[in-house]
């Protein structure tokens, strides 16, 4: 059967109540998204602790499906009334039936990190060459599914400079993509450490089907003093400038530390606040996003 969708662009007053409305007049789901995403007006939303965290974009699309033959313009108008505003503005497009699982599937093709390091969905035939290093990996509720270039830049990172035996803190660790990569490279240990419950769950789950033994903390259980040889965080450059110390004591005397999610524009600032504690070494580039290495001084 064929649905109908909508979208609808609202203020961020509005978007929980709106939304919740169009569920109670017949909506068959509805999903949030930033109104401003891939212009450059685009609002990160991040949480670290004991930073203040934005909830909900200031401009937002209210993404709502509805069955084939729903009265669209009475179920918006009763919603509308319901929450006390003017009737909005909506765009309306039909969506064909279509094997939904096949067409996700279908986006998610096996990437290819080094001549030896790939990542690979579950549906598709693992790469049996000699030498190959496979994580697998399926997108789900946690970021990271390694195609973006910021994990690109991290497994790049540790597919050249892990050695074997080193300790490892992936700080946002998201799908646990860093850490599991680090294990498969040689790592003797690799934890890490995410804000979202859901973050830690997905990366225990990946964790377990890439039958390695990583562990993952929200940022309050990880034992406290704790110091790595390598500590990698892929966020964004807001919480890096406000995890430069905490992140910095985390680091072992003469330890390397890994820092992505860094526009080239973002480069020189985070470079000036972490070269206090490091020895940076050159940043390197990809399709705008930077990645900043070094090593700890005595």
């Amino acid at each position: 059967m064929h649905y109908q969708q909508v979208v609808i662009t609202v203020t961020q007053d509005k978007v929980d109540k709106l939304s919740d409305a169009l569920i109670e007049n017949g909506a068959l789901s509805t999903a949030i998204e930033d109104a401003n995403a891939g212009n450059d007006d685009e609002q990160p939303i991040f949480g670290e602790p004991d930073m203040p965290t934005e909830q909900v974009w200031q401009q937002s699309n209210i993404v709502a499906l509805f069955g084939k033959h729903a009265d669209i313009e009475a179920i918006v108008s009763a919603a509308a009334r319901d929450c006390g505003i003017d009737m909005p503005h909506y765009y309306l497009e039909t969506i064909p039936e279509q094997d939904w699982v096949r067409l996700t599937q279908s986006q998610f093709d096996p990437i290819q990190i080094s001549s030896r390091l790939w990542i690979t969905p579950s549906w598709h035939n693992q790469p049996t060459e000699p030498g190959v290093i496979n994580l697998q990996l399926d997108p789900g509720l946690a970021f990271g599914t390694g195609s973006h270039p910021t994990t690109h830049l991290c497994l790049q990172w540790l597919d050249k400079h892990v050695h074997g035996g080193e300790t490892l803190l992936d700080y946002g660790c998201g799908s646990g993509i860093l850490a599991i990569a680090a294990l498969k490279l040689g790592v003797g240990r690799a934890c890490g450490v995410d804000i979202d419950p859901q973050a830690i769950r997905a990366s225990q789950d990946n964790a377990l089907q890439n039958q390695v033994d990583a562990e993952f903390f929200l940022p309050d259980d990880l034992p406290a003093a704790q110091q790595f040889d390598i500590v990698i965080a892929n966020i964004l450059a807001n919480p890096l400038r406000m995890l430069a110390q905490m992140l910095a004591e985390r680091t072992r005397t003469g330890g390397e530390i890994v820092l992505s999610g860094i526009l080239a524009e973002q480069t020189e600032e985070l470079s000036e606040i972490y070269c206090q504690w490091f020895d940076l070494n050159s940043p390197i580039t990809l399709d705008g996003w930077v990645r900043i290495s070094g090593r700890k001084r005595a």
